[in-house]
């Protein structure tokens, strides 16, 4: 039971990493003057969209993963 708990937190750590460099990696949505002008050159030059959209589900499917491991340990152990 004990090595079971020690792998489940293991398993936690790692999909909270993940989540931390998921949501890390993604652009970050400018407000103001410098997201008008952020905005502007987007426009422009285009924007990874489709990096942006995939690293949500990602951070989406991780941030449930932790949630469920994470109510697992606290209702198990």
């Amino acid at each position: 039971m004990e090595v079971l708990r020690i792998i489940l937190m293991v398993i936690d750590i790692l999909i909270c990493l993940g989540v931390i460099a998921a949501v890390l990696m993604q652009s970050s949505r400018s407000a103001g003057i410098s997201g008008t002008i952020g905005g502007a050159s987007e426009q422009i030059f285009g924007k990874k969209k489709g990096l942006d959209d995939f690293l949500a589900k990602i951070s989406g499917i991780l941030t449930a993963a932790f949630f469920v491991i994470t109510l697992i340990l606290t209702l198990i152990f």
